[in-house]
């Protein structure tokens, strides 16, 4: 599933990227053969990391040789509103990619969030939930937003974001 600055970019104000966040929830099997079909065509990823990752439930890196651009390949958190964002993904066309998993407006927002309030207030991930909740405006789902917000302890950035779009 496609998520962070891409999919803030796909649901509200387009920026550029220096990478591309991509959540994954595989096996271990299916990770093994994901890393050795990535090296196959010529991107570096490291075997040992990729499994200390899935094992720890955190991200690790794959890079393109020919461009350098970095894929961040996160396994999913075990927790409920992570479970809830896979299981929300919306497949939809993205310029050069048709028919790719991509995170809610909703859930980007809520992601982005946490990412704030882990960053200290993080004014670009501040930005991208303004972006998102100015293009979407009424469509968002709000009450969903609130309800994932309080529960992970952003509420309050949620609503700081919310008057700075008003």
């Amino acid at each position: 599933m496609v998520a962070g600055s891409i999919a803030s970019s796909f649901h509200g104000r387009p920026r550029t990227t220096l990478d591309a966040d991509i959540v994954i929830d595989p096996a271990p099997e299916a990770l093994d053969r994901l890393v050795h079909e990535l090296s196959a065509a010529g991107f570096y990823v490291d075997l040992a990391t990729a499994r200390d990752a899935l094992r720890t439930r955190r991200q690790f890196n794959v890079i393109d040789t020919g461009t350098a651009f970095k894929l961040d390949l996160i396994i999913r958190k075990d927790r409920p509103f992570s479970r809830e964002e896979f299981r929300r993904r919306q497949h939809v066309d993205l310029a050069d990619v048709p028919h790719v998993a991509v995170a809610t407006a909703e859930d980007t927002i809520v992601s982005k969030l946490e990412w704030a309030k882990k960053g200290g207030g993080s004014e670009r991930q501040l930005t991208d939930v303004r972006g998102i909740a100015d293009v979407k405006g009424r469509d968002l789902d709000r009450a969903y937003i609130e309800r994932w917000a309080n529960d992970l302890g952003v509420l309050e950035l949620w609503h700081a974001a919310t008057r700075a779009t008003s």
